[in-house]
């Protein structure tokens, strides 16, 4: 579609917004949101006419881009049909959807609880696993991202916990595997997993078995750095879980349905947790929802005790259609292998080939559509681009290098020093080429903050 120019409508969909829209994670004074016209596919537009293609997915979630005509018209049949009804009775949209996603999720994880978002998935899995167990503790790791409501907050283990860390959350924290920033200085794989994971088996012994409920973690990192975690050491951590009697929750709210080029993050492991969190890409963010995936042992606690939490919009109608036809199309169209396909022969050379010819690129990572780019000023010592958590004039070259990314028609994903190469699992080969050429000349101007 092309983008027709209103800037009349722009400026004053940008009033109302500054003036009685408070966003998250910001000081409200100091932002300036683009005024966004429409969306289609893996691109969106705004009132002036300027067209961007999207490498973020709208926060990582738009898995199968803006506007999917079938899934538009899912949701416009089930508002047709039923908009809304209580969580307690059976529905169809919703026992469909419960049934696909359990076809698909690894192991036994048959029974779905469903919640608004990922935050809450969060939040409920630990809630389970502390009334499962009995014990108190949680552990997380650090560079980590679990959502933002009270609990999930204080599991997260970036700088956005700090403000929101009451440090009574029984929450102990723990160094995971990554070997380009290793804490365990390793220098190979191997030797980060074997050190990463007697590290892990240490803090658990320091902190008390019996006192520890959960190990949560995100498959693979996704905000805090698509971090793929080395061979074995998954299995590792469920072993640990095994012997020592701790409930493993796995996080795929972001890697989850086809990010990662298979229907879960888990599958590139052969791993199964007790529960797993899900929730973005179950329906491209259309309406929000989310979920945990549960165990038989855990389910069977809940069999006869009641569980005690719920949310009056557990599985709305409207947001469950969107997944049933979001999965379909997704089977339907080759999403998952399509996304598997364009990593491993499209980004992966390409991003390789930046990385020979931009001294900004310290290391690229990842799998799918789920790549990282690390920012560097010297790649020998590997010091960021930006400090950590760096603000205000700090994060001046990270800065200018989301400026001339956009200034080229790609919107690009930032956090601290790295971006993400994160587009619509189904953009296609050409759209992506696009966005990797504007890429390339946006890190021109990182590499102008090079020591």
């Amino acid at each position: 579609m092309t983008p027709q120019p209103n800037p009349q409508v722009g400026a004053a969909v940008k009033a109302a917004d500054r003036a009685h829209v408070f966003h998250s994670w910001s000081a409200q004074e100091l932002i300036d949101p683009l005024a966004v016209a429409g969306a289609e596919g893996s691109y969106f537009w705004d009132y002036d006419g300027n067209r961007y293609l999207d490498f973020t997915s709208g926060l990582v979630y738009t898995n199968i881009g803006y506007q999917h005509p079938k899934v538009v018209a899912a949701i416009q049949e089930q508002a047709a049909t039923m908009t809304t009804f209580a969580p307690a009775f059976a529905v169809e949209a919703r026992s469909e959807a419960a049934r696909l996603i359990a076809e698909r999720t690894p192991g036994e994880l048959d029974k779905i609880f469903f919640t608004n978002a990922g935050a809450d998935a969060v939040e409920h899995a630990l809630r389970m696993a502390r009334l499962h167990t009995g014990r108190p503790k949680v552990l997380a790791a650090y560079r980590s991202y679990h959502g933002g409501t009270e609990q999930a907050i204080n599991v997260t283990g970036d700088p956005r916990r700090w403000a929101n860390d009451s440090a009574s959350a029984g929450v102990v924290h723990f160094w995971a595997p990554f070997l380009y920033r290793s804490r365990f200085y390793a220098e190979t794989e191997e030797q980060e997993c074997a050190r990463a994971l007697e590290h892990l088996e240490t803090t658990i012994r320091f902190e008390g078995p019996s006192t520890v409920a959960a190990i949560i973690l995100e498959t693979v990192p996704g905000t805090a750095g698509i971090m793929l975690p080395p061979a074995g050491y998954l299995a590792g951590v469920r072993g640990l879980c095994d012997k020592y009697g701790i409930v493993f929750v796995l996080d795929e709210v972001m890697a989850g349905f086809g990010r990662t080029g298979k229907w879960f993050a888990a599958d590139l492991y052969d791993v199964t947790p007790d529960l797993m969190t899900f929730a973005k890409g179950v329906n491209s963010g259309y309406v929000p929802l989310g979920g945990v995936a549960i165990s038989p042992a855990i389910a069977e606690t809940f069999a006869k005790r009641p569980y005690p939490g719920g949310l009056t919009y557990s599985g709305h109608p409207l947001a469950c259609a969107a997944a049933v036809a979001t999965i379909r199309v997704m089977e339907e169209e080759g999403i998952v292998d399509h996304a598997a396909r364009l990593g491993a022969q499209v980004v992966a050379p390409a991003l390789r080939e930046l990385a020979e010819r931009h001294p900004s690129v310290g290391e690229v990572r990842g799998v799918g559509m789920f790549w990282a780019l690390e920012l560097v000023r010297d790649r020998e010592t590997r010091e960021p681009l930006v400090p950590y958590a760096a603000a205000g004039a700090a994060n001046a070259p990270m800065a200018a290098f989301g400026a001339a990314a956009k200034a080229n028609g790609l919107w690009p994903f930032i956090n601290m020093n790295r971006t993400h190469v994160v587009p619509a699992l189904n953009i296609t080969e050409g759209e992506l080429k696009e966005g990797l050429a504007a890429l390339d000349r946006a890190l021109e101007a990182a590499d102008e903050h090079v020591a």
